[in-house]
C-alpha cells in the first residue's frame, strides 16, 4: 500500500535528482545559457526530451481517461500531428535559423512591425500560461487526492509546492538544464507506460484471460469516425485540426521551438523534429492502449470512476487503479514517478519559455547591459511562477471537462492569430498597416468565439471540433489582406 508519506518521499527523491542535474548544467550559466543553451545541444537529446514536454501529465492521465468516452478516435488527431511536424521542420525552422532568433516572435517584428510582434507574443503568452496551467492542474488534483487530502493540506498549498520545486531547479541553467532533465523525464514516462501495460496485461493472464479475447476491449479501440461528417470527431475534422494544432502548438510556440533553436545547425534541428514526431506518435498510441486496458480492468474489478466535487472524473481512473487497484506496490511507484516526470517535463520548459518571451518580446532585454539583463531575467522567472500558481488555482473552480479536450479547445482561440500572422508573413510578399493588426485579431477572435458557442441545432446538426483553429487563422489572414500595403517585404 502506497501511503501519502511514501509517495511524498518518492517525489522529493526525484526532485533531488533533478537538482543534481541542474547543478551540473547550471555551472557558469549566463543569459545565453538560460535562453539558448549556447546553441550546443545534441539533436537526439532535444528530440527525445521534447516527447515528454509535448505529452506531459495531460497525456499521461487524460488520454487514457478520455478513451472511456471517445475510444481511440483521438489517434485521428495524432495522425494530423505527425503531418504537421513535417511542415514545422521544412517551412518554419529554416526561417527561425536564418534570422538567428532567440524569441520566434521577433520574426513578426522584422516582417511587419512592433504591433504585430506584440500581438504574437501576447497570443503565445496567454496560450502557454493556459496550456501549462492545464497540465499542472491535472497533476495537482492527483497529488491532492492521493497525498495531501489525507493531511488536510489545501489545494492551493499543493499547487504552490509544485511550482516552487520547478522554479528551484530551472532558475539558473534555464533551457540548458531543461534539455537534460526533459531527457530523463521522458525516459521515465515512457518506461512507466510500458511497465503499466505489462502489469495490467499480466493481471488479465492471472485470471485466465487473453487480452485479445476480452470482448470489452472492442468498445474502446475504434480509431476512425467516418460515417457522419456532422460528428465533432469525424476523421477529416480531427486530422486537419491535428495538423494545425501541431503547426501552432509546436511550430509557432516559443516553448517548443526554444528547444529546437538550441541545436547546433538547422540540419540537426530538422532531424530532431522528424525523429521526435515518430516517437511521439508511437508513445501516444501506447497511452491509448493503456486507456482501453484500464477501463476493462475497472469493469472487471468493479472499480468506480473517482469523483471530484461530486462528479465522476475519468482523468483520475488511471491513478486510482495504479495506486488503489490491487496491482501491487510496483505499479504505484512506477505511476508516481511517471506522473511527476510528465508534469515537470512540460511545466519547467513552459516556465523558461514564458520568461524568455517576456524578457525579449516585452522588456526588450537586449537593450540592457549584462547585469541588468540577469536581474530582469530572475525577477521575470519568479513572477511567471506566481502567475502559473494563480491560474492553476482558478482552474479548480471553472474547469468542467476532460483536460486534454479543454486544452485543445482553448488553443483554437489563442493560437489562431499566430497562425494567420505567420502564414501571411511566409506566403505573401506584402507589408501591412501594423497599427491596425489589433483590430484584425480582436475581430477574428470575436467571430470564432461566436461560432464556437453555436449549438449543433442551429448548425443543422453539425458539431464543431478542432477546425476552429484553422478557421481562426484563415479569418486573421483575410483581415491582414484587407490592411495590406503595396510595399513589399525585405525579408
Amino acid at each position: 500500500m502506497l501511503t501519502p508519506a511514501f509517495i511524498l518521499s518518492l517525489i522529493l527523491g526525484y526532485f533531488f535528482l533533478l537538482m543534481g542535474i541542474a547543478y551540473l548544467t547550471g555551472k557558469g550559466a549566463d543569459n545565453q545559457t538560460f535562453f539558448t543553451a549556447n546553441r550546443s545541444s545534441p539533436w537526439y537529446l532535444v528530440a527525445f526530451g521534447m516527447v515528454g514536454a509535448s505529452l506531459s501529465g495531460v497525456t499521461f492521465i487524460s488520454v487514457p481517461g478520455w478513451v472511456g468516452d471517445s475510444g481511440f478516435s483521438y489517434f485521428q488527431v495524432v495522425m494530423g500531428y505527425w503531418a504537421g511536424y513535417f511542415i514545422v521542420a521544412f517551412i518554419l525552422l529554416p526561417i527561425y535559423y536564418r534570422q538567428n532568433l532567440t524569441s520566434i516572435y521577433e520574426y513578426l517584428n522584422l516582417r511587419f512591425g512592433t504591433n504585430s510582434h506584440r500581438v504574437g507574443a501576447i497570443s503565445f503568452f496567454i496560450s502557454r500560461i493556459l496550456g501549462a496551467s492545464f497540465r499542472l492542474f491535472l497533476v495537482a488534483i492527483v497529488l491532492q487526492q492521493f497525498i495531501f487530502d489525507a493531511w488536510r493540506v489545501p489545494f492551493e498549498a499543493t499547487v504552490m509546492l509544485s511550482v516552487l520545486l520547478i522554479w528551484v531547479y530551472t532558475h539558473r541553467g534555464g533551457i540548458k538544464t531543461i534539455v537534460w532533465t526533459d531527457t530523463l523525464q521522458t525516459a521515465l514516462m515512457v518506461l512507466a507506460v510500458i511497465l503499466s501495460l505489462i502489469m495490467i496485461y499480466r493481471s488479465f493472464e492471472s485470471t485466465g484471460l487473453e487480452l485479445s479475447s476480452v470482448v470489452e476491449m472492442e468498445r474502446y479501440t475504434k480509431i476512425f469516425v467516418l460515417d457522419d461528417f456532422m460528428q465533432r470527431n469525424h476523421f477529416i475534422k480531427s486530422f486537419i485540426g491535428g495538423v494545425f494544432i501541431t503547426i501552432c502548438m509546436t511550430g509557432l510556440d516559443q516553448d517548443m521551438m526554444q528547444k529546437n533553436l538550441t541545436c547546433r545547425t538547422l540540419k540537426a534541428a530538422k532531424t530532431n523534429m522528424i525523429v521526435f514526431s515518430i516517437v511521439m506518435v508511437l508513445v501516444t498510441f501506447l497511452f491509448l492502449v493503456l486507456g482501453a486496458m484500464i477501463f476493462v480492468y475497472a469493469d472487471q474489478n468493479q472499480i468506480l470512476i473517482p469523483l471530484m466535487d461530486g462528479s465522476p472524473k475519468t482523468d483520475l481512473l488511471f491513478p486510482e487503479i495504479a495506486l488503489n487497484g490491487g496491482l501491487g506496490l510496483g505499479i504505484g511507484i512506477i505511476f508516481i514517478l511517471g506522473l511527476i516526470a510528465a508534469a515537470y517535463s512540460s511545466a519547467d520548459s513552459a516556465l523558461t519559455s514564458l520568461t524568455t518571451s517576456f524578457c525579449v518580446d516585452f522588456l526588450k532585454m537586449d537593450k540592457c547591459n549584462e547585469v541588468k539583463q540577469k536581474t530582469l531575467r530572475k525577477k521575470t522567472h519568479l513572477w511567471m511562477s506566481a502567475v502559473l500558481v494563480l491560474v492553476v488555482i482558478a482552474f479548480k473552480h471553472i474547469l468542467d471537462r476532460n483536460v486534454i479536450d479543454g486544452l485543445l479547445t482553448v488553443a483554437s482561440y489563442t493560437y489562431g492569430p499566430l497562425l494567420g500572422l505567420f502564414a501571411f508573413g511566409i506566403f505573401t510578399p506584402y507589408k501591412i498597416r501594423d497599427h491596425k493588426v489589433w483590430a484584425v485579431v480582436g475581430i477574428s477572435i470575436g467571430i470564432i468565439f461566436f461560432i464556437g458557442n453555436l449549438s449543433s441545432e442551429v448548425l443543422g446538426g453539425y458539431q464543431i471540433g478542432y477546425e476552429l483553429l484553422p478557421l481562426n487563422g484563415l479569418i486573421t489572414f483575410i483581415g491582414l489582406l484587407l490592411i495590406r500595403t503595396d510595399e513589399k517585404a525585405t525579408i
